[in-house]
């Protein structure tokens, strides 16, 4: 079997079908690298009341102020899906299992700080695969993977093939 053309046929259709997952994986790990430099991709962390730990409000306290808001995101803890603590900047930002919502809670006043969409989120669970569920997540991505480390193989190989063949023969 020759192996240059078995290599150079698979590395056309694998690239042809890997195309646009490559894209994807692209475009979106570009977006998540730039993330904190555009609010439309992640909401700016807001700075909190300066404050003691003492002073800072209590898990309890700080769900209620989260449900009062009313937010069709955040209805009972069920929704929430996790809270981040920044205590340079004294701020809770609780996030939503759902339409990737987060709201930015002062840790000192318990004031509201930031309603917000993190697209962020969107754009990882696109680069990641589990926007597709389950199945894509665990089969698709790992695939992909894989077919990017052949196609380097094989592109090597088709690169590099020829010219050793070239290298050979001058000898």
């Amino acid at each position: 079997m020759n192996y240059y053309k078995f290599f150079r046929s698979t590395h056309k259709w694998l690239g042809i079908m890997g195309a646009i997952v490559f894209l994807n994986l692209s475009v979106t790990g570009l977006l998540l690298l730039k993330k904190k430099n555009f609010t439309w991709i992640q909401p700016e962390t807001k700075q909190g009341t300066q404050g003691t730990v003492d002073e800072f409000i209590t898990n309890q306290q700080l769900f209620e102020t989260v449900f009062s808001q009313n937010h069709q995101d955040f209805q009972t803890l069920d929704d929430i899906d996790r809270v981040d603590f920044r205590p340079d900047k004294r701020v809770f930002k609780v996030r939503s299992k759902k339409n990737y919502a987060e709201i930015q809670v002062d840790a000192v006043t318990g004031d509201v700080l930031s309603v917000a969409r993190r697209n962020s989120d969107l754009i990882e669970s696109l680069h990641d695969g589990s926007f597709l569920g389950g199945p894509a997540y665990r089969w698709m991505m790992p695939m992909a993977a894989v077919t990017m480390i052949y196609l380097t193989l094989t592109g090597l190989y088709l690169w590099l093939a020829p010219n050793i063949k070239r290298r050979l023969k001058q000898t």
